[in-house]
């Protein structure tokens, strides 16, 4: 108990255990914490907005996190962006990394992994991941001691207008108080969530900053287009009235002319009439509101996905829709390593050390997409390495494969046993004695063709006579000397690990840095001889017979 109190937050100050358990910043309608919102964005001009985010850069957030919330519900494009952004994170597996083999480290991963199984993580992630919007987020931890552990019972996702940013350096998060005072974070009670679209304070650093301008403009845009679509695309109506009409007859044929675009009724007198003047060329008058507005939509993918491929079917060449992905992979990839650095920083180390005490080494939450291998050129290249002696752990095959240590008692699978030894393709002849066809091993079918081995005549063997070859190949195995054997089985190896003769090559290059060329070559020359001698030893016993 002793060492427990002890402990410090990231800021250095001591943990208040009786106040972990409950909520200190929940809204309440008639407190400083209230979930009514204004709307900044009605009327919204550009010396409004300048004067908006002026505010929130001297430490005056709420009009402009008001402003980036309203975005996110009026623009269905940034919505849309922002989302897919934010949800290409929270879905993605979360895995734990224990500090170390030794078994307490391994409960205390085993305890994180058993709580990642929350159905709720997915939205809890989601809501942390606000920050990427508007360049902050608060997120309330709701500790649980119902069975005498420490455990996150649930993340509250907190407004950011309900907090502030010391004014001595305005990056040093506050809180405010029943009283509406700013008071400091209670230790180990929030994550504070930082992913930031540049490099500077997180009140200028959200993508909202960047998607205000933008969505101002875009409704200039639309406003006029409505305007211009509602005055010219339907046609002009004119009222006439003859020359003894009165005044009632006027206001008559005036109400049936402004009444008719939206009843698309109306009863006048037969002495009046009404023209219909359509406006031609119309479409070609509008298409520079689309252009405008597609334009800024495109500009907003840019800043929120750093591509437009995704969103707006505009790939713009061969293979740049690849490429648009691969950006935003990039960008996937390091939203979940900060989001990993957040969560061990301000979730898993402060529950580690509430129930454990601080420690030397703390678990690792890890958040990334698993990579893609290839399993079976795997297992087909490992498999001859380990013939020739290459020594490989079991666990980290099976980590590879997703397979489990076996336990006491498991059932084994086991290889079968081979119904015939492999027959040596240097030796082997049919029954016959005639010669023996061997594909080489290891080579594509396009690449390979057939060796034939020519067996020596069995009459030749059983006649007794003295065979000419035989000194010079037991020169030749002299000459060769006792390694090549064991040169031989590597090289056979290396053959059927590879796919083709060029990857066969580059592996005899790496295997055999230091071969002795003018050795190889004299033994060549000298098997080369044996073979010329047999030959001629073959044709006069033909002449002879």
């Amino acid at each position: 108990m002793e060492q427990q109190s002890r402990v410090l937050d990231r800021w250095g100050r001591p943990v208040r255990r009786q106040q972990l358990t409950e909520e200190v910043a929940a809204p309440s309608l008639g407190g400083v914490r209230s979930p009514i919102t204004g709307y900044p964005a009605d009327g919204l001009n550009p010396l409004r907005l300048a004067a908006i985010l002026r505010e929130a850069d001297q430490g005056d957030p709420v009009r402009y996190l008001e402003l980036a919330e309203t975005i996110e519900e009026r623009d269905p494009h940034y919505l849309g962006v922002l989302g897919t952004r934010r949800r290409s994170v929270s879905q993605i597996d979360i895995t734990v990394e224990a500090a170390s083999d030794d078994p307490r480290d391994q409960d205390i991963a085993q305890m994180i992994r058993d709580w990642l199984k929350r159905d709720e993580l997915t939205e809890e992630v989601f809501d942390i991941l606000d920050t990427i919007g508007k360049g902050y987020s608060f997120t309330e931890i709701i500790w649980e001691t119902s069975e005498g552990q420490w455990r996150p019972a649930r993340l509250e996702w907190r407004d950011p207008r309900w907090f502030r940013f010391a004014r001595h350096d305005l990056a040093t998060p506050l809180m405010l108080d029943d009283h509406g005072q700013e008071v400091a974070l209670p230790a180990f009670k929030f994550i504070f969530a930082q992913i930031k679209a540049k490099s500077g304070l997180s009140l200028r650093s959200g993508l909202a900053r960047v998607a205000t301008w933008g969505w101002m403009f875009k409704a200039y845009t639309q406003r006029d287009w409505a305007i211009f679509t509602q005055t010219y695309g339907q046609p002009l109506r004119i009222g006439k009235y003859g020359a003894g009409a009165s005044d009632r007859d006027k206001e008559t044929i005036f109400r049936a002319v402004a009444n008719i675009a939206g009843d698309c009724a109306a009863i006048i007198p037969d002495s009046m009439s009404i023209d219909f003047i359509e406006a031609k060329s119309l479409g070609s008058s509008t298409e520079h509101y689309e252009k405008r507005a597609d334009w800024l939509d495109k500009q907003i993918s840019k800043a929120v996905l750093g591509q437009t491929a995704t969103t707006d079917a505009v790939t713009g060449g061969l293979g740049s829709g690849k490429e648009h992905r691969e950006v935003q992979e990039d960008i996937e990839r390091a939203d979940a390593r900060a989001l990993a650095a957040i969560l061990n920083r301000d979730l898993i180390r402060p529950w580690v050390d509430l129930e454990y005490g601080p420690q030397s080494a703390y678990p690792r939450l890890v958040i990334a997409r698993a990579e893609q291998e290839d399993l079976a050129a795997f297992s087909t290249a490992l498999a001859p390495l380990v013939q020739v002696g290459l020594k490989v752990r079991q666990a980290e095959v099976r980590s590879k494969f997703g397979l489990s240590d076996p336990e006491a008692g498991d059932d084994i699978l086991a290889p079968t046993a081979s119904s015939a030894p492999q027959a040596d393709p240097l030796t082997d002849e049919d029954a016959s004695g005639s010669a023996v066809k061997y594909p080489l091993k290891g080579l594509p079918a396009s690449e390979r063709g057939t060796a034939t081995l020519q067996a020596e005549p069995r009459s030749a063997a059983l006649s007794g006579s003295p065979n000419p070859v035989d000194p010079m190949t037991d020169r030749l195995a002299r000459e060769a000397g006792d390694g090549m054997e064991a040169m031989l089985a590597q090289i056979e190896a290396m053959l059927q690990a590879a796919n083709s003769l060029p990857e066969f090559q580059a592996m005899l290059q790496a295997g055999f840095p230091e071969l002795d060329e003018s050795a190889l070559a004299q033994v060549m020359a000298k098997a080369l001889a044996a073979a010329h001698g047999a030959g001629r030893a073959a044709v006069e016993e033909e002449s002879i017979g």
